[in-house]
């Protein structure tokens, strides 16, 4: 089976050989996911977000992959929630994560600041797969100056 069924999922991102990103996978996502070698699924959305699936973690588990939640809220997402992240991806460096949310956009934002603050990426380079899921609203474009200012860096405008 290819892996391109992959890009069925809405907003599918692939970022590196080790981490892709997406919105909500449906229940027929994710053998797709494991199928393509991914080992580790983060979910940032609430439960109680529209498309949430109530029982993803036993899914995922059932797919004998592991499953993370991070819950982000939409309207008020925090330093910590980011943080929770990073240690995220630090500790699972040697597997495949899939990243999810809802619509791809908290997960692109978080994305975005791993690559600027973490893999020191130059902004234009890590901004490109952020614009290509969205344009991040007032909200988000506030969570993202305080993350980086708190690690000092710049962000072009």
């Amino acid at each position: 089976m290819s892996h391109n069924c992959l890009e069925n999922i809405y907003n599918y991102l692939k970022i590196s050989d080790k981490i892709a990103t997406a919105g909500q996978p449906s229940l027929e996502d994710f053998p797709h996911i494991k199928q393509a070698g991914y080992q580790v699924v983060v979910n940032l959305a609430l439960k109680d977000s529209s498309t949430a699936l109530t029982n993803e973690q036993d899914i995922v588990e059932a797919q004998g992959m592991q499953y993370v939640h991070i819950p982000v809220i939409w309207e008020n997402p925090k330093q910590e929630n980011f943080q929770d992240f990073i240690q995220i991806i630090k500790i699972n460096a040697d597997q495949k994560v899939f990243v999810h949310c809802v619509a791809n956009k908290r997960v692109s934002a978080f994305i975005y600041l791993y690559r600027r603050c973490i893999e020191g990426m130059d902004d234009q380079t890590a901004k490109q797969d952020l614009h290509k899921i969205w344009i991040p609203n007032q909200v988000w474009q506030q969570f993202i100056q305080e993350v980086v200012n708190r690690g000092q860096l710049t962000v072009d405008s």
